[in-house]
């Protein structure tokens, strides 16, 4: 986890300012749970302390929730943040590995049927 205070003892004023008052991303479906961020360098001189903590976490993918945990902030907040690192470049997004989709069932019963007649 963070090893600087977590946002719920500081108040729901830090959250508005390290947001700039934004509440989203403009696509909020681009960002869930599971997408994995990485950065495509290190922090910038001049950053906003929470943008470099996230760029220096992101050297190898981590999912968003996995971000918002180690920064100890909501996904709400680091959605944002995101939102800005990924219009800025700085960082990349995708989604998760796909599940394979199994075969149905009856397919699956019909070969083990006609293995077993061989």
């Amino acid at each position: 986890m963070s090893d600087g205070p977590h946002w719920e003892d500081e108040g729901p004023e830090r959250l508005y300012v390290i947001t700039g008052g934004r509440n989203g991303t403009e696509d909020p479906a681009a960002l869930d749970l599971v997408t994995l961020i990485v950065a495509r360098t290190g922090p910038k001189p001049g950053m906003q302390p929470e943008h470099a903590a996230i760029m220096r976490m992101c050297q190898t993918p981590l999912s968003v929730a996995e971000i918002s945990a180690y920064v100890g902030l909501p996904v709400s907040v680091v959605t944002v943040l995101l939102g800005d690192l990924l219009a800025a470049r700085h960082v990349m997004s995708r989604p998760p590995v796909a599940q394979a989709q199994l075969p149905d069932l009856a397919l699956i019963e019909a070969v083990i049927d006609g293995l077993q007649k061989l």
